[in-house]
């Protein structure tokens, strides 16, 4: 990385959905170099591309001829809207009405024909904040597993990873992402494990958080027995919906965002704690994406709390939830820091320095720069390394040879 470039990049002083990437970022660019972590090693664990403005060519990677000609012929309609998909466009808060346009849309200028344009725009944002490996995962898609046909979530899904594999893995090595599951449909999962599992650049599996199916239900034993046996981590990625009945009772966007992510994960990871999934795959490595920090002493506390005076209804743990919880990985995005002294209680509730990893959520709106981990007033320099990128290596195994630009 030319140091030089970095320290001439100004923010600018209005940013447009055309202004470059690194310029966006060139604070946060100058902010490493002048408190000297940039040299760290710096894992992003969670970090989107917009894969619908790619969205003509992921379904070619359809299988079905029937599907696809519906995706293209939907698409033809519509216009830019996601053929076959269940994304709703009409309701697109997230950009604060336009006043985050890089939220909405990136749509700098790209000149290197040499590799698809999503590559060159993941490494200017590796580049702009100090990042090494980036797990890559898509936008709209994640709102898949409410799709009123499981079918068409197993299509998509497929069409994608194989898209993602075959267009953006591998152009950089650096880049790397967790293939999507489709759960409702477990066979499909396990053929995908079998096809993508091998790929060096495959960190593992995710599945999305948004969808009302019990995670500890037998027929998805074989989907988490194939990834443990593959020492494949399995990740469980939060979103947002107003689907919910919870949910709907909720008319402001601040209001659903700040419980949508959170309420996902907590009922899966109640699930899996309580039905003792960690006993059933002990080496099983879990994460749990995008829900924040603070519901994690919450969860951890209240579990344990009910599991001392009921035992009988978990009968497979032998030790406490919230002891449990110390064995699996968060990230850390969006942090909550408007109580750093209950930020800190947080952090130590689930052994933050060994399980804590750090992610970016770049390019949306509550998106975090590795400084807000570098910037923790109670982390010593060896957890916020941790945290930033050496707990991500060694839970994906990355071989940090070919890290930096």
């Amino acid at each position: 990385m030319d140091s030089g470039v970095e320290q001439t990049r100004e923010l600018p002083q209005q940013i447009t959905i055309d202004t470059d990437t690194r310029d966006i970022l060139a604070r946060e660019t100058k902010y490493q170099i002048q408190h000297g972590f940039r040299d760290w090693t710096i894992v992003d664990v969670d970090a989107h591309h917009s894969e619908m403005s790619s969205w003509r060519e992921v379904i070619e990677y359809l299988d079905d001829p029937i599907l696809k000609h519906y995706a293209q012929e939907f698409q033809s309609r519509t216009g830019g809207a996601p053929g076959l998909s269940n994304n709703v466009p009409g309701l697109r808060y997230q950009d604060v009405g336009g006043r985050i346009p890089h939220q909405q849309q990136i749509a700098e200028a790209v000149e290197d024909t040499s590799v698809h344009r999503d590559v060159t725009l993941v490494r200017r944002s590796m580049e702009a904040m100090g990042v090494d490996y980036q797990i890559l995962f898509p936008g709209n898609l994640l709102s898949l597993g409410t799709h009123p046909q499981p079918r068409v979530e197993a299509q998509l899904s497929y069409a994608y990873n194989r898209w993602v594999c075959e267009r953006i893995l591998p152009a950089d090595d650096r880049v790397k992402s967790l293939m999507y599951l489709p759960i409702s449909e477990p066979d499909v999962c396990l053929k995908m494990i079998e096809e993508f599992g091998e790929n060096p650049n495959v960190a593992g599996f995710m599945i999305t958080s948004i969808r009302y199916k019990p995670v500890h239900h037998n027929s998805y034993i074989p989907i988490y027995r194939a990834l443990e046996e593959r020492n494949l981590p399995l990740a469980f990625h939060a979103g947002l919906t107003w689907g919910d009945d919870w949910m709907k009772q909720l008319d402001l966007f601040i209001s659903m965002h700040a419980i949508s992510f959170v309420l996902c994960n907590m009922v899966h990871l109640t699930n899996w704690l309580v039905h003792g999934m960690q006993e059933r795959f002990p080496d099983l490595k879990v994460m749990w994406i995008e829900s924040g920090l603070t519901w994690l002493a919450f969860i951890g506390q209240r579990l344990d709390s009910e599991y001392m005076m009921r035992p009988s209804e978990a009968p497979l743990l032998k030790k406490l939830p919230s002891e449990y919880m110390r064995d699996m990985f968060y990230t850390c995005q969006p942090i909550e820091t408007s109580n750093m002294g209950l930020t800190e209680q947080t952090f130590k509730a689930v052994d933050a320095g060994n399980q804590f990893l750090y992610a970016s959520d770049w390019p949306h709106w509550d998106f975090n720069a590795p400084s807000t981990i570098y910037d923790l007033p109670f982390l010593s320099e060896q957890e916020k390394k941790n945290i930033l990128g050496e707990n991500a290596v060694k839970l994906f195994g990355i071989d940090v040879k070919n890290k930096k630009f």
